[in-house]
């Protein structure tokens, strides 16, 4: 059963950070999208940073261009999602989701999704 978990999120002032981590157990780690999505309340779900776990390729949203950073670790199986400079407009709930990719092509929507960490900016 494949599972991905969230954590991290919380609530910070503007200007601050948060970690965000999602565990990956059940799955098959290697060869896969793996994303970071958010979503508002009353908004469509954006995606924000994805990375292509065999090649360490990443895409990151403009909208968090030069202020969030995905990672992996692989040992851990395990995603990352590093937000620095938080803004309000970034408060949404943050979900990971995963999908096995033999070409390094990222197609949505991913298979796999977690259950989300509220990420909370105050001004």
């Amino acid at each position: 059963q494949v599972q991905l978990v969230e954590s991290g999120g919380g609530s910070v002032q503007a200007g601050g950070s948060l970690r965000l981590s999602c565990a990956a157990s059940g799955y098959t780690y290697r060869s896969s999208c793996m994303g970071w999505f958010r979503q508002a309340p009353g908004k469509e779900r954006r995606e924000v940073a994805t990375i292509y776990t065999a090649g360490d390729t990443t895409v990151i949203a403009d909208s968090v261009k030069g202020r969030f950073t995905i990672s992996q670790d692989n040992a851990k199986n395990t995603l990352y999602l590093q937000m620095n400079s938080l803004k309000p407009e970034d408060t949404a709930m943050y979900y990971c989701a995963a999908d096995f990719s033999f070409d390094g092509v990222c197609r949505r929507p991913y298979k796999y999704r977690g259950q989300g960490t509220q990420v909370t900016v105050s001004s």
